[in-house]
C-alpha cells in the first residue's frame, strides 16, 4: 500500500498550528526570549519559515546548505540570508566539531583526515572509528580548514523551539516529525484528547523543561556531555513539583552512575545528594558505605527507615541496615528465595519455567492465569477509566499516558471517586463497573493497557476471589505513585477453590529483584497470599508429551499444507491418549506423495478445514510438550498453519531424532523407519500420520528411560 502524499506546505502549516496553539493555551508560561523567538519567526518571509522549519526537520545541527532543495521554497539563497540576519542560523563554531564529522560523507572525511596529516588512517576504518579518531588527534580548526567546514551552517540556539514542542508535546522533541507519522498513517494519535495545557504554573513547566532536556542529552553517553550536565543538575532551576523532581533526581542518578563507575566518587555523591529519588537515595547509601563514611550510611539509612519514599526504598534500607549494622549475614531478597517452594519441573521447560510450573499446578488441580504485570495494568485502567481517559488529562493527540499519572496528582485529584470504586472494590462490587467499560470503550488505545493483554476470566477470578480490602490497597498504591508500581507483580495468578494467591516464579540462578520483592511483601500485608515458586529442573514422568506426526502436500511451510495430523499423549512412559484427523489442504496432492503416503484428493475432500479443528488440536496439546521426529517439520508446518488464523502456537520441542541419537549412538540411520526395525517397534503404515506418531512415542519411551535413569537430557530439546 503506497503512503499519502503530503501537501507541499504540510509542514509550514503544521509548525504555525503548533505556535499557535502553545502561545494561546500557555501564553503566562512563555518568558520574553520565547516570544521574542515567535515574532522573528513571524516576521520572516514564507521561504525562509520553511526553510527554518525544513532544518530542524532534519537529523542534526549541521548542514551543506547545497543539499537544500525543496519544492515549496522558491529562493533558498535569500531565504539563508534571512535566517542568518535573524539569528536562526550562523557559522560552524568549536562546540559544532562533533556535529560536523557526523555530517561528513565518509570518503570526505578519510581524504580531509590524511590531508591533515593523519597518515594511519585507514580507508576500511567504518565511519564511527574514523570520526573518533579525527576527534582525538585533529583540532576542530585543522578539520575545519581541510573537510570545507566553510561550506556549512549550523542552527543557532534551538532552546526555545525546543521548549515549544516541549509544551505542545509533552515531551523532549526537535522537531515535528510526529505530525508526518501521524499524517502518513505511522504513528497512531489521540482522537480523545482535549488540547489543552499540561503546565499551569511557568516555573514547573521551565523546571520540567530543563530537567527533561537534560535526560535526552544524557542519552548521547558522552563523558563530555555528562560533564557538562553537572552544573546543570546541581544548579538548576528549583523544582516546584514532584514531577520536577523526580524529572531531576532521574539525571542526578544518571550522571551519578556514569562517575561512580569512572571512579569518581566524591562527585557522584553529590549527584545522588541533589536527587530525591529511591534510587539515588539507595547508590548514596551504598557509595557511603563503600567509601569508608559509615557514620554519614548509617544516617541516611535510618531517615530512609523512618520516613521512606515509597516501599521499595524502606525494603532497601531495612536489608541494606540489617546486613551492614545488625550483622544479618544474608538479605531479604535471598532469604525469600530460600523459603519458597520447590516445585519439580521436567527439565524440558528449562526455558520456560512460567510455563513448566503453570502445568505442574494444573495438573495438581489448580486454575493458573499467567498474569504477571498486565493483570494489575488491566484491572486499574478499566476501573478508573473515566477520570484517566475521560476528563481532560491527555493534553494533545500525542499523549496517551495521562498526565496525573506521570506528576504523581491523581490520588488527590480524584480523591472522592478513587475512595468510592475502592470501597466497590472491597465490597466485591466492581465487577459491574468493569464490564461496562468493556463493552463501551473495547479497543480504544490508551497509554496503561492493552485490550489484547484484558483476560476477562482472570479479571473476574481476581475480583471474586482476592481479599477484596486488600485489592483494594494495591490499588490504592497505584493511585499514589503508578511509576513506581507499574512492574514487579508475581507471574501467575492461581485459583484453589475459588480462593487467589499468586507466585512469582525462579528458575536455577535466577534473582529476586527489589520491586518483585517489594509486591510480594505488600501483596502479604493485604492480606493476599503472595509466593515464590522455586523449578527444580529434572525429569518428570508426570509430564504430558504429545508425539506429533504430520503428513503434507510438499515440505514447505510457505505454500505446503497439512493434510494429516497425529497426535499421541504419552504420561509415565504410557499412551494416555490419541487424536487424529485428515484435513483438507486446500490445493492438489502431488502424484508423489499420493504414492509416498497413499492420502488421495478424494480422501480429503471432505475432510475439515485446518481452522475447524484448531480449537481441538490446541486442547489435545494442553500443557504438555511438542514431540516428534524431525520435530522442526511438523513443529514449523503446524505453527504456520496458526499463524495464518492469526493465533499463537508456543510449546517447548523436544526431538525423538536427536534424543536418539545421543542416547542410542553408533546407528547408520536414524530415519523412523531404521529406528523401528532396530528396536521392533510396530509400523505397518509408515507415512501415514497416526501410525508414525506412536511409533515415535515407542522411540519418546526408550529415551525418557535414559533420561529417567540420568535425571537429565534437557539438551535433547530441539532449538
Amino acid at each position: 500500500m503506497s503512503l499519502p502524499v503530503l501537501p507541499v506546505y504540510y509542514y509550514h502549516d503544521h509548525f504555525k498550528e503548533m505556535l499557535s496553539f502553545v502561545c494561546d493555551t500557555y501564553g503566562p508560561v512563555l518568558t520574553e526570549t520565547h516570544h521574542a523567538f515567535v515574532d522573528r519567526f513571524l516576521s520572516l518571509s514564507k521561504d525562509a519559515q520553511c526553510l527554518f522549519i525544513r532544518m530542524v526537520n532534519r537529523s542534526g545541527t549541521v548542514f551543506n546548505p547545497s543539499t537544500f532543495k525543496y519544492t515549496e521554497i522558491a529562493d533558498p539563497v535569500g531565504a539563508l540570508g534571512e535566517l542568518a540576519v535573524a539569528g536562526y542560523v550562523r557559522a560552524l563554531v568549536g562546540q559544532d566539531y562533533a556535529a560536523f564529522l557526523a555530517c561528513l560523507a565518509k570518503p570526505v572525511l578519510f581524504d580531509g583526515a590524511k590531508a591533515a596529516g593523519l597518515s594511519d588512517v585507514r580507508a576500511s576504518w567504518p565511519k564511527g572509528k574514523l570520526t573518533e579518531y579525527c576527534l582525538a588527534h585533529l583540532s576542530f580548526g585543522t578539520a575545519f580548514r581541510h573537510c570545507g567546514g566553510e561550506a556549512f551552517i549550523a542552527l543557532g540556539d534551538t532552546e526555545p523551539l525546543e521548549f515549544l514542542l516541549y509544551l505542545y508535546f509533552g515531551k523532549t522533541e526537535h522537531n515535528l516529525k510526529n505530525f508526518a507519522l501521524r499524517d502518513l498513517g505511522i504513528l497512531s494519535t489521540n482522537d480523545q484528547a482535549d488540547f489543552s495545557a499540561r503546565f499551569a504554573d511557568a516555573d514547573e513547566a521551565r523546571a520540567c523543561f530543563h530537567y527533561a532536556r537534560l535526560l535526552r542529552q544524557l542519552e548521547t553517553k558522552s563523558d563530555e556531555v555528562y560533564r557538562s550536565s553537572v552544573a546543570a543538575i546541581l544548579g538548576g532551576p528549583v523544582c516546584p513539583t514532584d514531577y520536577a523532581f523526580d524529572l531531576r533526581s532521574r539525571a542526578a542518578h544518571k550522571a551519578g552512575l556514569h562517575f561512580e563507575k569512572k571512579g569518581e566518587a566524591g562527585l557522584a555523591i553529590q549527584l545522588y545528594r541533589a536527587g530525591c529519588s529511591a534510587e539515588c537515595h539507595e547508590r548514596l547509601a551504598r557509595l557511603l558505605y563503600a567509601e569508608g563514611d559509615r557514620d554519614a550510611a548509617e544516617d541516611l539509612l535510618r531517615r530512609m527507615i523512618d520516613d521512606p519514599a515509597s516501599d521499595d526504598e524502606f525494603v532497601f534500607a531495612s536489608d541494606f541496615y540489617a546486613r551492614k549494622f545488625d550483622g544479618r549475614r544474608t538479605g531479604l531478597c535471598t532469604e525469600l528465595l530460600r523459603a519458597g517452594r520447590t516445585l519439580r519441573v521436567d527439565d524440558i521447560w528449562r526455558g520456560h519455567p512460567e510455563a513448566g510450573i503453570a502445568g505442574v499446578l494444573r495438573r495438581q488441580g489448580l486454575e493458573v492465569f499467567h498474569v504477571e504485570n498486565t493483570l494489575w495494568h488491566c484491572l486499574f485502567g478499566l476501573l478508573f477509566w473515566d477520570e484517566l481517559f475521560e476528563s481532560g488529562q491527555l493534553h494533545s493527540g500525542f499523549d496517551w499516558m495521562p498526565h496525573c499519572l506521570k506528576d504523581r496528582t491523581f490520588a488527590l485529584m480524584f480523591s472522592s471517586q478513587i475512595e468510592t470504586k475502592l470501597q466497590a472494590v472491597a465490597s466485591n462490587a466492581a465487577l459491574p463497573q468493569i464490564l461496562r467499560i468493556v463493552a463501551g470503550k473495547w479497543g480504544k488505545p490508551n497509554g496503561v493497557f492493552a485490550w489484547d493483554h484484558v483476560d476477562m476470566d482472570a479479571l473476574r477470578a481476581l475480583l471474586a476471589g482476592a481479599n477484596g480490602t486488600g485489592l483494594a490497597t494495591m490499588l490504592r498504591l497505584m493511585c499514589e505513585d503508578y511509576r513506581a508500581m507499574r512492574d514487579g507483580f508475581p507471574d501467575l495468578m492461581l485459583v484453589t477453590n475459588g480462593a487467589v494467591s499468586f507466585m512469582e516464579v525462579k528458575a536455577e540462578g535466577d534473582v529476586i529483584r527489589r520491586n518483585q520483592l517489594t509486591r510480594l511483601r505488600q501483596l502479604g500485608h493485604a492480606g493476599i497470599p503472595a509466593e515464590i515458586g522455586r523449578a527444580d529442573f529434572r525429569f518428570d514422568p508426570d509430564q504430558d508429551y504429545v508425539v506429533v506426526d504430520i503428513e503434507t502436500t510438499g515440505g514447505w511451510t510457505g505454500g505446503d499444507r497439512i493434510t494429516e495430523i497425529g497426535a499421541v499423549r504419552i504420561r509415565n512412559h504410557e499412551v494416555v491418549a490419541e487424536w487424529h484427523s485428515l484435513l483438507n489442504p486446500q490445493r492438489s496432492i502431488p502424484a508423489k506423495i499420493v504414492a509416498l503416503t497413499g492420502i488421495t484428493n478424494d480422501m480429503v475432500r471432505s475432510a475439515p478445514l485446518f481452522a475447524e479443528i484448531a480449537d481441538s488440536f490446541m486442547q489435545f496439546m494442553g500443557d504438555g510438550v511438542f514431540v516428534a521426529h524431525n520435530v522442526n517439520f511438523d513443529y514449523g508446518f503446524i505453527a504456520a498453519e496458526y499463524e495464518r488464523l492469526e493465533r499463537r502456537f508456543r510449546f517447548p520441542k523436544f526431538c525423538t531424532c536427536a534424543g536418539m541419537r545421543r542416547h542410542y549412538p553408533g546407528h547408520k540411520s536414524y530415519g523412523l523407519g531404521k529406528l523401528t526395525r532396530a528396536y521392533n517397534i510396530e509400523l505397518k503404515d509408515h507415512h501415514r500420520a497416526l501410525c508414525d506418531a506412536r511409533a515415535a512415542a515407542h522411540l519418546l519411551n526408550l529415551i525418557n528411560a535414559k533420561r529417567d535413569e540420568g535425571r537429565g537430557g534437557s539438551e535433547d530439546i530441539a532449538a
